[in-house]
């Protein structure tokens, strides 16, 4: 029963991602490029099917991210970080919506 569970990870400013360890999460802390760029590799690498990452880090490593749009062995999730949101992580799910159905269903000015 134990391969059933989804297996998670989490990238990002070590304070943010530390409640994610504690659901059994694979965590790395990472800020820089190199950093978050490795983390997201070696979790895929893994077989990691779902990555939190922080807006902060994700817009660090924006062109690594972008490779595992096209793919759907991995996803990621940006989510705020310590300092709280900056719109990174709503405006990536708004973006997904429109190319997936054509249409922005999200936008509350409708």
């Amino acid at each position: 029963m134990a391969d059933k569970l989804l297996r998670l990870g989490a990238v990002g400013e070590e304070d943010a991602i530390l409640a994610f360890k504690a659901i059994g999460a694979v965590t790395v802390p990472a800020t820089t490029e190199d950093e978050v760029t490795a983390a997201l590799h070696q979790l895929s690498r893994q077989g990691i099917p779902v990555i939190f990452i922080t807006e902060q880090a994700a817009q660090v490593a924006a062109e690594a991210i972008s490779r595992y749009d096209q793919t759907m062995d991995t996803a990621i999730i940006p989510i705020p970080g310590i300092k709280g949101t900056d719109g990174f992580g709503a405006k990536r799910v708004r973006d997904n919506v429109i190319k997936a159905i054509g249409a922005d269903i999200l936008n509350q000015n409708n």
